[in-house]
């Protein structure tokens, strides 16, 4: 496996370690999704240990309103994260 290929299945493999908690294996109800934000990507999404945060985000990634982010779903968040670090390596 190349570098870039490592790095996306630890996308996949993080997302796994949430979505298994509660709930279907395959989605992320609230609580993990707040409790990945929190645990990993608490320096790149600021408040994440703020209720009114985590609804906000939820809601954005939950497309079709059924309560839980899928994986598709999630990959926006991921993508919007990955922009915005690439913006702030360029302010640098």
């Amino acid at each position: 496996m190349t570098k870039l290929e490592d790095h996306l299945e630890g996308i996949i493999n993080i997302f796994h370690q949430y979505s298994v908690r509660v709930g279907h294996f395959d989605t992320l109800v609230k609580s993990e999704l707040k409790r990945l934000l929190t645990k990993e990507l608490a320096n790149t999404i600021k408040n994440t240990k703020d209720q009114a945060t985590i609804d906000r985000i939820f809601e954005g990634l939950d497309t079709d309103r059924d309560g839980q982010v899928t994986f598709s779903e999630f990959i926006a968040l991921v993508a919007s994260v990955l922009e915005t670090a690439h913006e702030n390596i360029h302010k640098e």
